[in-house]
């Protein structure tokens, strides 16, 4: 008997895929495997695997408990690659057919339709219903604009779905943004009584991922025992209801606020039960909104949190899609440098650095101000290769997918290109980083200080920064301004931070991640 064979990529978790909505059980045969590249190509911290592997394992176990046939292969099988593991599949089974929701990884896509080719199938590609936006409709919007920006995708889906709106198909409130609202700091005294996150012991399936992990991939970069976050949709609604219920009333408030030893404050940390389907963006959405309408959240908190994912999730995916042959080739501001090697240790003397680059070892976690104005930011002034922060925020995050994270790292944080994603370079001096935190207060250096022994490396590299790129800056409309402060130091002054910035080029630490082979 011939089977249509069904592959269940990692970051593909959802029940109602349109994989399952015709199946047959005595023509259907369901496909996952753990293969060695996925997590070694690219190193992908032990947080971020492990929350694939034992995902995957749980997502697999409540399709064999209903009765489905699947073939899953684990590391222990040594599939380096999808085309060896599936190669090996299609020789041993008689397969009519192939099918597969469309990769969140365009790479992974050509090697799925190559092996396939090379076994002479075709391989049907479905559509993704997780998302909101319908196939094609991004496509479509782009089609009479000169350049994309997010605000008005976010607001064109506001309306079209009718998403916090009033009666009068206004935006509730009379706007449609509550950015100016969610900037405030915690000023000296810190947070207050930040709810302990939810707790996700590891059963015996994660615990077999965990050791797998140490005994096939034992190089990998992070920690493992911190392992803490939801493997199953049943734990992934609990931790909505963690967000909803004691932490989204603050998350506007707070969203950009950065605490010495608070990883996580007042954020959701559902991105990665969305990104591996776990949660439908809908339902989280309307979670949001039912806050709100219940006077449990105020406005400025649920807009905040809905552009995130309305906005900012379903933008980057139709960018992604759309300029997915050319994003790994921009390289706006001609960037060269490697990636410094306190990126993959935490021992360097900034202590936002510090702070934020040990929390993803840790946790395998980061909020977006942590990803832009910290580690993306020093990135961007330091001219790292796009590829190779790339390749870190690929492998380091917990949530992060080819389609969400290159848009976000190549063109938001980086620039690289050349305003597609954003209309401007994200920079800033240490000052932000300063008024946005207390990382400043532990640090032994000084933010306002430009040049000098104790000048903040942020503060050196960005009016470095303005002084290289001075022709693209002084072109916008929102950089001009620093463009002209930088003019108005005097000479003295401009080669004192010429030389400091020299000064960190030679000794700051730019030794790599050593990756196997």
């Amino acid at each position: 008997m011939a089977y249509r064979l069904n592959l269940i990529l990692g970051d593909q978790l959802n029940r109602d895929s349109l994989l399952f909505q015709d199946s047959e059980k005595d023509h259907d045969l369901f496909w996952m495997a753990e293969v060695l590249d996925a997590s070694s190509n690219t190193p992908s911290s032990k947080q971020r695997t492990a929350l694939f592997l034992s995902s995957m394992r749980h997502f697999a176990q409540s399709l064999e408990i209903e009765g489905l046939s699947l073939q899953y292969s684990t590391l222990s099988d040594g599939y380096q690659n999808f085309s060896e593991a599936l190669s090996a599949t299609l020789k041993q089974q008689q397969i009519s057919q192939v099918r597969c929701v469309l990769p969140g990884d365009v790479d992974v896509m050509h090697e799925l339709a190559e092996c396939c080719q090379r076994h002479q199938l075709e391989i049907e590609w479905l559509a993704d219903n997780h998302f909101i936006s319908r196939p094609g409709e991004f496509k479509q919007w782009m089609q009479d604009r000169r350049q994309p920006r997010m605000e008005h995708w976010y607001r064109y889906l506001r309306q079209d779905r009718q998403i916090l709106m009033d009666d009068n198909n206004e935006p509730e409130g009379g706007q449609w943004n509550f950015d100016k609202d969610n900037r405030k700091t915690f000023g000296k005294s810190g947070p207050d009584a930040v709810p302990e996150p939810v707790e996700f012991k590891a059963d015996a399936m994660t615990q077999a991922v965990i050791s797998d992990i140490e005994q096939y991939l034992p190089d990998l970069p992070g920690e493992i025992e911190t392992f803490n976050w939801p493997v199953t949709r049943e734990q992934s609604l609990e931790q909505l209801q963690d967000f909803i219920s004691k932490r989204l009333s603050q998350f506007g408030d707070y969203q950009d606020a950065m605490w010495t030893e608070q990883p996580f404050l007042f954020h959701a940390r559902l991105s990665g039960c969305l990104n591996l389907k776990l949660l439908h963006p809908l339902e989280v959405i309307e979670a949001a909104e039912q806050a709100y309408r219940d006077n449990k959240a105020p406005l400025n908190a649920v807009e905040g949190f809905i552009r995130q994912i309305l906005g900012w999730r379903e933008y980057v995916r139709g960018l992604y899609w759309y300029y997915r042959h050319d994003w790994l080739s921009y390289n706006a501001l001609d960037c060269d440098h490697d990636l410094p090697g306190f990126y993959w240790n935490a021992e360097t003397d900034m202590r936002c650095m510090r702070e934020s680059v040990s929390q993803v070892l840790t946790y395998g976690y980061g909020h977006h101000i942590q990803r832009l104005m910290v580690t993306g930011l020093f990135s961007l002034l330091w001219g790292v290769k796009p590829e190779l922060i790339h390749r870190w925020y690929l492998g380091m995050y917990i949530d992060a997918v080819a389609w969400v994270e290159i848009p976000n790292t190549i063109g938001m944080s980086q620039y690289a290109d050349a305003g597609i994603v954003g209309s401007k370079p994200y920079i800033a001096s240490g000052a932000y980083i300063k008024r946005m935190s207390n990382y400043c207060d532990h640090c032994q250096f000084k933010p306002k200080q430009a040049s000098g022994d104790k000048a903040c490396p942020f503060t050196t590299l960005y009016w470095s920064f303005i002084d290289k790129h001075r022709d693209l800056l002084s072109r916008n409309p929102r950089l001009g301004m620093q463009v002209r402060n930088w003019d108005n130091k005097g000479n003295d002054e401009q080669q004192a931070i010429r030389d400091r910035s020299e000064w960190l080029y030679q000794h700051l630490d730019q030794s790599g991640y050593k990756e196997q082979g």
